[in-house]
């Protein structure tokens, strides 16, 4: 029986890609099962097949315990220090006595039962195996056969044992995949299950695109060129931004290929995804009027603080540039990362005018000059306070209408302006203090309390009124800690529910 041992090692290792040392421990575990069913309790057996002759020997053990421990929560598995040493005098508290008994001859076992222990411990390294060899190429393209598509999703067949999963939402929607099709996807996560798929892939990533590209333009792996991002509407639309360390080379042009035969490629896999390329630029402005392709752009105007641009196009190109249902607009604004709004012309005149009413009004309000003043500094690019009370005096006095006096004269009002603001402010925020109970609510400190003062949380029943999104946007208050607070100042709500 020995020998059979060897072969079957030999044979399942051989057959499956599976080092023998875990087909000897799945034949031991299934050993060990036939020895447990001669038996009416539930003993603990280990069996020790040796390597090099396929001899194997079988024990009982035992887990060993301390003498005053409580009681053995499993007699038949675990001994007292006064009964192990009778077995093995050098036994411990918490390692095993073993003790030989009569060993199953390996041809009488139970055929399903070796059969399940060993497919299952095959199985296990297997999937072992693809884990360790898949974990290093998240984020790299794989190829494969489609085994079968279903409502989840599609399966495929990496090769190797390997199987992917790609599931219903990250698949290109409307893509006619069926089973025998080999196709490319991105290796998005690699979890390591017990049972189900483990290689989790995708179609409808950017990412996935920019790996397209990286096969299809050679400049791009000899990093001539750098693809700096990518939007998409999977089966659809995609724009990448791609730009070229090699004033020799076109980035554009290399990226569309001769008579369009990289992008086209790009796009065949894509199932006729329609691909932009869009020259990156420095200048954000630039870049967005790039990223607008094909629309053409008349004016843009920058908004740094809202991290937004307006831009204006002509009013027959409107469509065009916003594209449908939004399309070209939305992927430009995710290109990009900036906020875009897309206007006509005359539009964008009128929002601007608009805008510089209003500040021509901030400046004579908060600043008491007439409309004169206030639109010299409008028409210099000054939109606040600050601006006028900090900005270097050399900049006002570079305007032909003011004098020294003039510039003088607008910086100290503009500056008591933004001292009398802040005394304002200061004093808004000491009349609103807190309630006891606020104050006394668990988890609160005297700081949070009276910030939440200065808003109108008052009280604790302010506050239990509260959702953690109406907190967001206060410094250094984490959305756990509010949601505690929120959930604290609740609490007499649900007492007093219990008590009714």
């Amino acid at each position: 029986m020995s020998k059979e041992i060897l072969l079957v090692a030999d044979a399942v290792s051989n057959e499956k890609g599976v080092e023998k040392e875990v087909i000897f421990e799945a034949i031991e575990a299934a050993l060990a099962s036939a020895t447990r069913k001669r038996y009416l309790e539930d003993i603990d057996v280990r069996v020790s097949i040796d390597r090099a002759t396929g001899e194997y020997d079988t024990f009982r053990r035992w887990m060993v315990f301390a003498d005053d421990s409580t009681e053995l929560e499993e007699p038949a598995h675990e001994l007292r220090m006064e009964d192990a040493v009778e077995i093995d005098p050098n036994a411990q508290p918490g390692e095993y006595v073993e003790q030989a008994m009569e060993s199953v001859e390996f041809g009488r076992i139970a055929a399903q039962t070796a059969k399940q222990v060993i497919v299952q411990k095959v199985r296990e390294a297997e999937r072992e195996q693809v884990v360790e060899e898949y974990q290093v190429r998240v984020g790299e393209l794989v190829s494969g056969i489609v085994k079968r598509v279903d409502r989840n999703g599609a399966y495929v067949d990496l090769g190797g044992n390997a199987e992917g999963f790609i599931p219903a939402e990250h698949l290109i929607p409307r893509e006619p995949i069926k089973p025998q099709d080999r196709i490319k996807s991105l290796l998005a996560e690699v979890r390591a299950e017990v049972r189900g798929p483990q290689l989790f892939l995708t179609r409808a990533s950017p990412q996935f695109l920019i790996e397209l590209f990286k096969i299809e333009v050679p400049e791009v792996g000899q990093s001539l060129i750098d693809i700096l991002g990518a939007a998409r509407d999977p089966g659809l639309r995609a724009k990448i931004a791609v730009k070229s360390n090699d004033s020799r080379i076109d980035p554009v042009g290399a990226c569309v290929g001769m008579r369009g035969s990289r992008v086209q490629a790009v796009s065949n896999e894509l199932a006729g995804e329609r691909v932009d390329i869009i020259l990156h630029d420095e200048n954000p402005a630039q870049f967005v009027i790039n990223a607008m392709s094909p629309a053409d752009v008349l004016s843009i105007v920058v908004d740094e603080d809202a991290h937004s641009m307006d831009i204006a196009v002509d009013e027959e190109k409107l469509s065009q540039a916003i594209g449908r249902g939004g399309q070209n607009i939305r992927l430009a604004s995710d290109l990009t990362s900036w906020e875009l709004n897309v206007m006509t012309e005359s539009d964008a005149e009128e929002k601007s005018e608009q805008e510089a009413h209003e500040l021509v009004a901030n400046f004579m309000k908060e600043l008491d000059v007439d409309e004169d003043v206030a639109t010299i500094l409008v028409q210099e690019g000054f939109s606040s306070l600050e601006e006028v009370a900090y900005v270097p005096a050399s900049e006002l006095l570079a305007i032909e209408e003011f004098d020294r006096d003039i510039v003088d004269e607008l910086r100290a009002r503009a500056s008591d302006m933004l001292i009398t603001q802040a005394i304002v402010s200061e004093e808004v925020i000491d009349q609103a203090a807190p309630a006891e109970d606020l104050l006394s609510l668990e988890g609160m400190d005297k700081e949070l309390a009276f910030i939440l003062a200065s808003r109108g949380v008052v009280t604790r029943e302010d506050l239990a009124e509260q959702a953690v999104d109406d907190l967001e946007d206060i410094d250094d208050l984490e959305p756990e800690r509010a949601g505690k607070l929120i959930m604290a100042a609740r609490a007499h709500w649900f007492e007093n529910e219990q008590q009714a």
